[in-house]
C-alpha cells in the first residue's frame, strides 16, 4: 500500500507543489483582504484588488521557481509578461465572483474569496503549464 501511495505522490508531484505554492499565495491574499477591509477600513473590492497584486509576486515566484522547476532567467521578463496576462484575467474575474457572491448572493466576504481563488486556481493551473512555464523551445523559440 505504501508503494502504491509513493508512486501516486510522485506521479502527482508537480500538482501538489502547485497547491502548496498556490496556498501560500492565497494564504497571504487572504490575511492582506483581512487586514485591508477589516483593520484598515478599506472597501473589500480594492482591498480583494491590492492584496492580489501583492499575491501575485509570491505566486509567480513560487510557481516559476519550485512548482514547475524552471530555473532559467533568460526568459523571466516574458514569462511575467504572460504571468501577468493570466493573473489580470484571474482579477478581473476575482473580483466579478466576489461581486456576485458578495452583493448578490450574501455570502460572507472571506468566504466568497476562498470560492472564486478555488476556481481560478483550476483555471491558472491550466494556463501556466500551457502558456508561461512550458519550456522555451516549445513557447518562446520559434526559429526551430
Amino acid at each position: 500500500m505504501m508503494d502504491f501511495l509513493k508512486e501516486q505522490l510522485a506521479k502527482r508531484k508537480k500538482i501538489l507543489r502547485y497547491l502548496i505554492a498556490g496556498g501560500t499565495a492565497t494564504g497571504v491574499n487572504l490575511a492582506l483582504l483581512f487586514v485591508f477591509t477589516d483593520w484598515l477600513g478599506v472597501w473589500y473590492l480594492f482591498s480583494a484588488a491590492a492584496s492580489f497584486v501583492v499575491a501575485f509576486f509570491v505566486s509567480f515566484f513560487l510557481q516559476k521557481l519550485w512548482t514547475f522547476q524552471d530555473k532559467s532567467r533568460g526568459m523571466m521578463k516574458k514569462q511575467m509578461a504572460v504571468y501577468l496576462l493570466v493573473a489580470l484575467i484571474s482579477l478581473t474575474a476575482n473580483t466579478g465572483l466576489m461581486y456576485l457572491l458578495v452583493d448578490i448572493f450574501g455570502i460572507w466576504y472571506l468566504l466568497a474569496q476562498v470560492f472564486a481563488a478555488a476556481l481560478i486556481a483550476i483555471w491558472n493551473f491550466i494556463a501556466y503549464g500551457a502558456f508561461v512555464f512550458k519550456p522555451k523551445e516549445m513557447v518562446y523559440d520559434r526559429q526551430t
